[in-house]
């Protein structure tokens, strides 16, 4: 029996003018305070903001580099990374200040979204901030010129519609087991995640074979500078010999399977391309092993 049956998960990058309100909406959602307004140059990469849990659903947010008309060439880059990055996602959540409508990067937005196949949800915040006449015309322009899955005016600081567009979401993400354990927290790194990852991997494609003797340490994680691409090596622990043959299979086959299956969902989650490289290695009894489980982070 699959407990996860009705249940629904997936990946939400939210896409929004500096000024939309984004922090505010996060806070909002994930009940505490974790702050995304980064002063460093918009990076290249979809960083985890976090994870979302609600009876049923779940929600990994990510964040985008700004999505703006940019002129230098670099920027230009970034914001095709971006815009790229979005086709790996489940959904969009388009966050807009509804007090401040900006025509020029509303057509801009509005034509990046026409070019992808991805459900977008659009948020109208500040609301408070809006006389009713003038809401509902945003309402009806922004619906007449993109088929969005649904429109929410909300006002993410007074936690105004906040549940109805969490509802608006939950119903376009697709069905599937949560991707991380639940209660993951916000802030937990990038690199524990990878190696939750690839664990789930290892489990599920070698079937009832290996129990729970299993444990993954990531020795290495490392963004080159360009930006383009995450070095990761990782060791996959079991506790007997027995257990190697069958994490590594016939002619090393089931490890490549475990490497490409968790490789493409790291590289779903950091958005850019990540070289993954696994290890094996017996550790008898680390299950047993006080000061081994520390250093697995049991």
């Amino acid at each position: 029996m699959d407990h996860h049956a009705g249940f629904k998960s997936g990946f939400v990058a939210i896409v929004g003018a500096p000024n939309a309100g984004k922090s505010t909406l996060l806070n909002r959602l994930l009940g505490q305070k974790i702050s995304i307004t980064s002063n460093k140059p918009q990076t290249t990469r979809n960083r985890i903001l976090g994870v979302l849990d609600q009876p049923g659903v779940q929600m990994v947010f990510l964040d985008t580099p700004g999505i703006h008309r940019a002129g230098k060439p670099l920027n230009i880059r970034i914001v095709d990374v971006a815009l790229t990055a979005l086709a790996d996602v489940d959904l969009i959540l388009v966050l807009v200040d509804a007090s401040a409508p900006d025509v020029d990067a509303e057509q801009y937005l509005l034509q990046k979204l026409k070019a992808q196949k991805t459900p977008a949800v659009l948020a109208l915040n500040k609301i408070d901030r809006v006389e009713k006449t003038a809401l509902l015309a945003q309402i009806e322009s922004w619906s007449t010129r993109f088929e969005f899955k649904a429109v929410v005016p909300i006002s993410a600081t007074r936690g105004d519609q906040v549940e109805a567009l969490v509802g608006a979401m939950a119903n376009d993400l697709p069905a599937g087991p949560p991707l991380y354990p639940p209660g993951s927290l916000t802030d937990m790194s990038e690199r524990f995640i990878a190696g939750e990852m690839i664990r789930e991997k290892a489990f599920r494609l070698t079937g009832e074979e290996i129990p729970y003797a299993v444990a993954v340490t990531v020795d290495q994680f490392k963004e080159e500078k360009t930006g383009k691409l995450i070095r990761i090596e990782a060791t996959i622990h079991v506790e007997r010999n027995s257990q190697k043959g069958i994490v590594i299979g016939k002619g090393g086959q089931k490890l490549k399977e475990i490497g490409q299956a968790a490789r493409r969902e790291i590289e779903r989650m950091v958005g850019t391309k990540v070289f993954l490289k696994l290890f094996v290695r017996v550790q008898k009894n680390w299950s047993k092993d006080t000061k081994a489980l520390r250093r697995f982070g049991y």
